[in-house]
């Protein structure tokens, strides 16, 4: 482990912002700089085999790691944004130590007592964040498979609540769940024709 707690840095980086189902998640992560892990990137460019390895590997030689969400209702009351803002103020809030700044990847970050960073692209020249990027990630996924064994008819665990084809013929064929934005344009829209009375 790091002696010196006065250089920990922490990166943090969200997944789910774009679906139109589920909760947005956010990680933080403190790398150990005696134990380095080979492979970490954009969790976006890696196969769900290799995020899934990295993820086993980050937990395990970390100095600190946590994982923080946002739910839909949330989502849907103060938006995307701010959502995704208050999964990573959560995640940190988590830390079992104190960073001596925090590396956020973007350019919005959530109020902190810490010194923050912005970075974009971030996850992908970053250590710290593209190791965020992979716990959060794998968070997200984990989630939205258990999301798929409660309403198996929108194969939440094919396509993670993006809007896809695939799902958006579910959505047509079987109406919006619990778990469905309905401040998300295609999911609101849905639900207006829906409403709407025939001509």
């Amino acid at each position: 482990m790091c002696s010196n707690e006065y250089h920990w840095v922490c990166g943090v980086d969200e997944a789910g912002r774009g679906p139109l189902a589920g909760p947005v998640f956010a990680a933080c992560v403190i790398l150990d700089p005696a134990s380095p892990i080979n492979g970490l990137a954009d969790s976006k460019t890696l196969t769900e085999g290799k995020r899934n390895s990295l993820t086993l590997a980050i937990k395990a030689h970390s100095i600190a790691w946590a994982i923080g969400f946002a739910s839909v209702r949330e989502i849907d009351r103060l938006n995307i944004l701010q959502a995704s803002l208050l999964a990573m103020k959560r995640a940190i809030g988590k830390l079992q130590v104190t960073p001596a700044r925090v590396l956020v990847d973007g350019n919005h970050s959530p109020r902190l007592k810490f010194p923050v960073t912005t970075i974009v692209r971030g996850d992908s020249l970053v250590p710290e964040i593209s190791a965020a990027s992979i716990l959060a990630k794998t968070a997200r996924d984990a989630e939205m498979m258990a999301l798929h064994r409660r309403f198996p008819r929108y194969g939440f665990d094919q396509h993670k609540g993006y809007s896809t084809e695939q799902h958006l013929a579910a959505l047509k064929i079987h109406g919006v769940s619990i778990v469905h934005r309905r401040s998300f344009a295609p999911v609101r829209e849905l639900m207006a024709n829906e409403k709407a009375p025939e001509s």
